[in-house]
């Protein structure tokens, strides 16, 4: 019996040791440390993509192909083609000249010629212009190959229907213009007269400043629905001014004219663009802005514009081939001006003298470089929120 209760005993002490080779069990009071959790970078938003793919191809430019994407030109009468690729332009823009009497097809393939061009030289689209204001400003339908009878006039059709007529014409309009390879009208005029003296006042809704804010905004959005870029002029307002195609025009209205009116249908219509909307300026000397310099080559009139306004979009300028502008710049070069005042295209005739101005201003230091990379990145964009060039979405 006490041999059994010996063997009992033994087995009982060897069950409660540790198996061999293990270490004793030590109770612990610390929470077991976990591995942290690798947290995966978020992806991109759509418009962090849209602005990267605009980088990427900015960076990829050279001096002498971002400077010719800021220039907006009126087609020559000759080498139009040729001159896409000679100079890189960011675009065209036709006048009557260049649609009379031409057949539809006869447009559509001129104007995929010219983007032919573009793809096999920077691969870039150009922007595709027209001023088709309706009334008396009618480059495209003052053909009656390209239609029946001429797009009528803002206040023509505010009187025959009110809004409704206006934006009936405008989707018309601009189904017609997309159709023919147009991507930009020069449209809405966002000037305010009321007065049937004023230069201006025909090409105006002829309404007071709330009205024609309202006008601005509905066109606009019915261009952005219908993704045609469109181009609220003349900033920061044309007033009761005279014509600048043939000479200077100095307004001497009061700063508080402009805030409380003229500044409201641009306003407007850089809400209503969602991005697809620019902005001409006018070649008016605005006195209470800058009594020295015309709108269009002003710095002062550009910050207005662009701090007060709050706009980000594209500036661009009215042709600087009038008469208004052409004695202010020194050894001719205007564009050169332009650009400093904080303009993002060049509107002219005069390309081929003006690009390689620029082009010596950088490379001589007389301008930045950032001035020429700032304006092209806005052109850019533009032409990527006009589905020109990949969003990135």
């Amino acid at each position: 019996m006490r041999r059994w209760l010996s063997l009992l005993f033994t087995a009982l002490l060897l069950l409660a040791l540790p198996a061999c080779g293990s270490a004793p069990q030590e109770e612990s009071d610390k929470t077991p440390v976990q591995a942290p959790i690798q947290e995966s970078e978020p992806e991109p938003t759509p418009e962090e993509l849209a602005a990267q793919e605009v980088e990427d191809l900015l960076s990829s430019l050279t001096l002498e192909e971002q400077v010719g994407q800021l220039f907006f030109v009126r087609v020559p009468e000759a080498d139009a083609v040729a001159d896409v690729s000679t100079y890189h332009l960011g675009g065209y823009i036709l006048f009557g000249r260049d649609t009379q009497d031409k057949t539809a097809n006869d447009l559509i393939q001129t104007l995929c010629g010219y983007q032919d061009a573009a793809d096999s030289d920077t691969g870039i689209p150009l922007l595709i212009g027209v001023d088709e204001e309706g009334g008396t400003v009618v480059r495209v339908s003052s053909n009656p190959h390209l239609r029946a009878s001429k797009f009528s006039s803002p206040q023509r059709l505010y009187a025959a229907g009110g809004m409704d007529a206006i934006l009936r014409e405008t989707r018309e309009k601009d189904r017609l213009l997309a159709a023919l390879g147009f991507n930009v009208n020069l449209a809405p005029v966002a000037d305010v007269s009321t007065d049937s003296g004023d230069f201006i006042y025909d090409r105006t809704l002829g309404q007071d400043a709330s009205a024609t804010a309202d006008y601005v905004s509905s066109v606009v959005e019915q261009m952005t629905a219908d993704n045609m870029g469109s181009v609220l002029k003349h900033f920061p307002g044309y007033g009761n001014n005279a014509d600048t195609h043939t000479g200077i025009a100095l307004d001497q209205r009061p700063y508080e004219t402009f805030t409380q009116s003229d500044f409201l249908p641009f306003q407007a219509g850089a809400a209503s663009g969602r991005g697809k909307t620019a902005v001409l300026v006018s070649h008016n000397i605005v006195a209470c802005m800058d009594p020295d310099l015309p709108a269009s080559l002003s710095p002062a009139v550009h910050d207005v514009l662009r701090q007060e306004l709050a706009f980000t979009g594209v500036v661009m300028t009215d042709d600087l081939a009038m008469e208004a502008v052409s004695a202010y710049a020194e050894d001719g070069a205007v564009a050169v001006m332009a650009l400093e005042a904080g303009n993002d295209l060049i509107i002219t005739t005069d390309y081929r003298t003006q690009i390689p101005k620029v082009i010596e201003a950088v490379e001589n230091g007389a301008l930045d470089a950032s001035v020429i990379e700032n304006a092209c990145r806005r052109v850019l964009t533009w032409k990527q929120e006009l589905g020109l060039i990949p969003s990135g979405a």
